[in-house]
């Protein structure tokens, strides 16, 4: 299809249509540019999605960038978590590429402000500096080091990146207007000294170029055409073409702007989410219950279901929060397409079916698509297509586990499973009459007897295990880490200590052999996925939509 005919459907789709239709371009070329300081969240993956999938339509590439400028709090695990996440998304990368890869042409563009008096170096204190630039009512102060000759100035950029200046000692600030309405042009800092080593490139460097003066440069020398961000960078986009203007940078690329992706009851800042992590509140960036592209991963969460949300959301100018019911109905209808279906009892109480004999043995053959066959769908084939009716093979003996909430010895009107004297199907077998139970001390049911009976109609199904086969998992119910708060409440005291909720459950011998990662439907409870680093544990992906409460997301 030729780009000219391509129906834009966001309002920065229209912008590269309209830059297709008048020449500046013939496809885009865009960028996913992380900060390698945290692993990639929801909100990064809304952001990867739009870059990727833009460039797609459009005909053009989409880079992964790293902006690795602070090497104080990057490293290259971080690199490598994010590589993978962009790829277990969906996504192939036109390159990837490193801001650190361009310090020595950075450091030759700040030389060339220097040079042309459109940077000078200040030796002020940091706390000095933010007081000259004044106030958003108020305008800056020119430094007296503003004045300084291009001489002085390139003697002190040579002192600065001989490592002979302690950090915060000196810095470079190119030469704007102090009296500008937009703060982030009041002379800004574009280069810092730091003695930290890199995870790239060591000790060469003991100076680095801030994030606002590297960005557009990255984007330049890499001949991306639209750089699309977050509206947070708005204010900075003035910057941004002043960068552009004036360092002889190979192209001109274009800032736009979109609203970030917010949702109920999830943090959506990496600075939170270490926060989460060192304090012990969360098990590590791939806590399940941490909104990071890692944890939904452990959690059972399938990429096409995080693009099929991204997608649903889509593009915006403006704020908004999406409700997290949104992104959980998404991981749904992918399970509920792709899922293997399996019997667990999270609160298991026995049934002897009392008029079999003892030795009795039936094989079960069970749907492992659910009860009917059901459409499969994959991330890169979003296509339905029918699948073939799997089935395995159940053990059912006289000696069974069913649900403690599946009997009620004095059920309320309207209950429809099993109850003194009631009529229950086993779910995939037969029918039994419950002919009575026993209790503890303290009235809970400790055992319940049933006959198998020959009726044909019953009104309850009953999931089981067989007692003889059954094996012991833990069943992992999380909530929400960090709930949403009033606006006034410290993050630290919104934390929620019981967001991780186990018990133990019984579940058929199958389910032991589940792979980590990959959720399956626990019938009549929710979809749950083996935890990688706990081999016995199931974690709840997501809770189904039904009138059952026993395991709640």
């Amino acid at each position: 299809m030729d780009n000219k005919d391509i129906t834009p459907s966001n309002f920065i789709e229209d912008v590269i249509a309209q830059d297709i239709a008048s020449g500046r371009i013939t496809a885009p070329v865009m960028r996913f540019p992380p900060e390698p300081n945290g692993r990639l969240h929801i909100g990064h993956a809304k952001a990867a999605c739009f870059n990727f999938s833009t460039a797609a339509k459009f005909g053009g590439k989409c880079n992964l960038r790293f902006d690795d400028t602070n090497p104080v709090k990057e490293d290259a695990d971080f690199c490598d978590q994010i590589e993978r996440d962009i790829r277990w998304l969906g996504f192939e990368p036109a390159g990837v590429f490193y801001a650190s890869e361009y310090f020595e042409f950075m450091r030759d563009c700040a030389v060339d402000l220097l040079k042309r008096g459109l940077a000078y170096v200040d030796d002020a204190a940091p706390d000095e500096i933010r007081a000259m630039r004044g106030t958003l009512t108020s305008p800056g102060v020119n430094s007296p080091s503003r004045s300084r000759s291009v001489k002085e100035n390139l003697a002190l950029f040579d002192k600065m990146q001989r490592g002979d200046v302690p950090d915060g000692g000196m810095v470079v600030r190119a030469k704007i207007d102090m009296s500008s309405p937009n703060m982030n042009m009041r002379d800004p800092v574009i280069y810092r000294v730091l003695h930290a080593p890199h995870h790239r490139t060591g000790d060469k460097w003991c100076i680095y170029p801030m994030y606002d003066f590297a960005h557009p440069i990255e984007d330049a020398v890499e001949h991306i055409t639209h750089s699309c961000c977050s509206l947070e960078f708005e204010d900075h986009r003035p910057l941004y073409d002043w960068v552009i203007a004036n360092c002889p940078v190979p192209s001109k690329p274009r800032q736009l702007e979109f609203a970030r992706l917010n949702i109920t009851d999830t943090v959506m800042s990496k600075r939170y989410l270490k926060q989460l992590v060192d304090c012990g509140a969360a098990d590590g960036w791939d806590d399940p219950r941490m909104p990071t592209l890692s944890g939904l991963r452990r959690r059972g969460v399938p990429a096409h279901a995080i693009v099929a949300f991204c997608n649903e959301v889509g593009l915006a100018k403006s704020v908004s929060t999406v409700d997290a019911a949104q992104f959980y109905d998404c991981v749904r209808d992918e399970l509920n397409a792709t899922a293997k279906r399996y019997m667990v009892v999270p609160d298991p109480v026995e049934l002897d079916i009392i008029n079999l004999d003892k030795d009795y043995e039936q094989i079960i053959e069970v749907t492992e698509g659910g009860e009917y066959a059901v459409p499969h769908r994959t991330a890169t084939d979003p296509e339905t297509s029918a699948t073939p009716i799997v089935t395995r093979k159940m053990r059912l003996s006289p000696r069974l586990y069913i649900n403690r909430e599946d009997f009620m010895a004095d059920p309320p009107k309207g209950y429809h499973r099993l109850v003194p004297n009631g009529l229950a199907r086993l779910k995939g077998a037969f029918i039994i009459r419950c002919v009575g139970f026993d209790t503890d001390e303290n009235g809970n049911v400790t055992k319940i007897r049933a006959e198998k009976t020959d009726e044909v109609k019953a009104k309850g199904v009953l999931q089981w295990i067989d007692r003889d086969t059954a094996v012991d998992i833990t069943i992992n119910r999380l909530c929400a880490l960090v709930p949403d708060g009033d606006g006034n409440t410290e993050f630290s005291e919104r934390i929620n200590r019981d967001s991780l909720v186990r018990c133990s459950a019984k579940a058929e011998r199958g389910v032991s052999d589940l792979p980590a990662g990959e959720a399956v439907q626990f019938f009549r409870i929710g979809y749950f996925a083996r935890d990688s680093k706990d081999e016995n544990a199931f974690n709840c992906t997501v809770e189904l939509k039904s009138s059952y409460k026993g395991i709640k997301n």
